[in-house]
């Protein structure tokens, strides 16, 4: 389904990729060329370091991007239903990254989508009319046909966050190192800002292989973090972010009807 389905329609393809491969919350393995965000194998030449990369030095729907000027629009209603889940957490090199179960999903009109996991960027890939924020978080869904839906929530400095410290108390520290935490939960809807408004447009993974045609939800509301917590977050994963890429004529939609 087109979450940005207005009279006239904006074709959102399926894409290829799995649940658990659609970003950078995949480490690399031993057959592809090692990426990261260094000068070496950093975002600038992504594109270069293997033809499966290629979106990312020549595509033209990619993201992040800068949040400015959205066009209102009555866009089909988000619902999300999510229910607390134990706490299992990866640190993949790349970005530190949370499970999800079958059980946590997001409706976008009748469409269903699941959550895989979610995870954090510091500081954050989208910016708001030029402006940057302390962190961001994605939220990662994909639907039966296999089209993904990422929900970007932005991360500024303020009180302290009290779902998150949960996450934060036993982050791992070490590239490859998984933590199950016995007996904790986190509810991923106390996550998301309590205001739903959020900008809409159709990008891409921001890490390779930038494939594109993914569904992006970015609340226009931040959340906020204590700043022991974003330093917490910051001494395990930070400068993990892709600068913001040209629209290309893309259009920015902002919602105007009730999100749940």
């Amino acid at each position: 389904m087109n979450l940005f389905r207005l009279t006239t329609p904006l074709c959102i393809m399926c894409i290829g990729t799995t649940a658990g491969s659609e970003s950078e919350n995949s480490p690399s393995v031993s057959n592809k060329p090692a990426w990261g965000y260094g000068a070496e194998n950093g975002p600038a030449v992504w594109g270069r370091l293997s033809g499966e990369y290629a979106l990312c030095a020549e595509g033209s729907r990619q993201s992040p991007v800068d949040l400015r000027n959205p066009r209102p629009a009555n866009l089909p209603a988000i619902t999300f239903n999510y229910r607390p889940t134990p706490l299992n957490i990866h640190n993949n090199g790349h970005t530190i990254e949370v499970a999800s179960t079958g059980e946590n999903w997001l409706e976008v009109g009748s469409e269903k989508y699941s959550l895989a996991q979610y995870h954090f960027h510091a500081p954050s890939e989208h910016t708001v009319e030029g402006n940057s924020f302390d962190m961001e978080m994605h939220l990662v869904h994909r639907n039966r046909e296999g089209v993904l839906a990422v929900i970007g929530v932005l991360i500024q400095r303020g009180n302290e966050h009290v779902a998150l410290n949960q996450v934060r108390k036993h982050l791992p520290a070490t590239r490859g190192e998984i933590k199950s935490v016995e007996g904790v939960s986190v509810n991923p809807l106390d996550l998301l800002p309590r205001n739903r408004r959020a900008y809409r447009y159709a990008g891409s993974l921001t890490t390779p292989p930038c494939t594109e045609d993914v569904n992006w939800i970015v609340m226009a509301t931040p959340i906020e973090l204590s700043a022991a917590q974003i330093a917490a977050f910051k001494a395990v994963v930070h400068k993990n972010n892709r600068p913001v890429q040209a629209l290309n004529g893309r259009e920015i939609l902002m919602d105007i009807g009730k999100e749940e």
